[in-house]
């Protein structure tokens, strides 16, 4: 049984990725025989198949699968260690790599962003949304170093901290029969159409916290990406969106928005910055939590 290399890792995923040889052969720089020499090398000293071929693509054996699963956790890492071994060695200081687990929190992020990246010009910042493992999963994989989300997930070797308190609202148009309402009850939503981003409703806190509670879902459901569509949408009386208050109250001189509590107590949340322990005391990480829990502070409850 041969000792695997990240070269061996690195060619199954180049191979996933691009389904043939002759392309993986390309992203590798090499030359398709000499790829196609070390994949039956690789496949014989492991002594199990890890492609098969349908047509001009190559699938993955259940071994291949495998395989491919800890290519991906384990090359993000080495590339992360292998920079940040540069980074000790040159002196720099690096990239902050934030993920993001909410779409109301990249406007939130920009507040603070810029401020940081003033205080640190040696420091870059790069955002990512989509993940190979989920928000927690890229921080444990080194994807990313920073996670901002609503919904914390406390595991061992993760540290969250609250940067921001807010309030879920429904937003409703300059037309709405329910913009004088002191609060909504969930019944009231069951005739409109709620405007929502395009993910699970298990992850949408008007789901889980006041419609589905109380047996109730709206007339129709219509996802939008954007949040300035969004709110478009809503201006013009094509529905209702439920998002933070905050957020709302940027939108409404504009648009003539109204927010309406959810519910006579509302619902309560908060943005979360989570990093990994280990990292804790890495100053330029420590110094983005410390300055979004300032924004915080000067910000107050909204």
């Amino acid at each position: 049984m041969t000792q695997l290399e990240r070269s061996h890792l690195a060619i199954v995923r180049a191979v996933d990725q691009q389904g043939s040889l002759t392309a993986a052969a390309e992203q590798l720089n090499l030359t398709q025989s000499a790829l196609s020499h070390a994949v039956r090398k690789l496949e014989n000293q492991l002594g199990v198949a890890l492609w098969t071929r349908e047509g001009r693509r190559l699938r993955p054996t259940q071994a291949g699968e495998y395989l491919l699963s800890v290519a991906d956790r384990l090359l993000p890492q080495l590339t992360h260690a292998e920079a940040r071994l540069r980074q000790f060695a040159l002196g720099e200081r690096g990239t902050l790599r934030i993920g993001i687990e909410c779409h109301p929190c990249y406007q939130w992020l920009l507040k603070v962003v810029s401020p940081y990246l003033a205080a640190w010009p040696d420091v870059d910042v790069d955002v990512k949304q989509e993940f190979q493992f989920g928000g927690i999963g890229a921080l444990f994989a080194h994807e990313i170093d920073l996670l901002v989300t609503p919904d914390p997930l406390y595991e061992t070797g993760l540290h969250f901290e609250p940067v921001l308190d807010y309030e879920q609202v429904l937003v409703v148009g300059p037309q709405h029969a329910l913009r004088t309402a002191p609060f909504v009850q969930p019944a009231q939503l069951a005739r409109e159409t709620l405007i929502t981003y395009p993910i699970a409703i298990d992850r949408l806190d008007i789901y889980t916290r006041f419609l589905l509670p109380a047996g109730i879902r709206p007339k129709r459901q219509k996802p939008i990406e954007t949040t300035d569509i969004m709110l478009q949408m809503v201006a013009s009386g094509r529905g209702v969106a439920a998002l933070p208050r905050w957020l709302v109250d940027e939108y409404a001189p504009k648009l003539e928005l109204t927010a309406v509590r959810l519910g006579m107590e509302g619902i309560a949340k908060q943005i979360f910055l989570g990093i990994r322990a280990a990292d804790a005391d890495t100053r330029y990480l420590s110094e983005f939590v410390e300055l979004a829990r300032k924004h915080r502070d000067q910000g107050g409850r909204r």
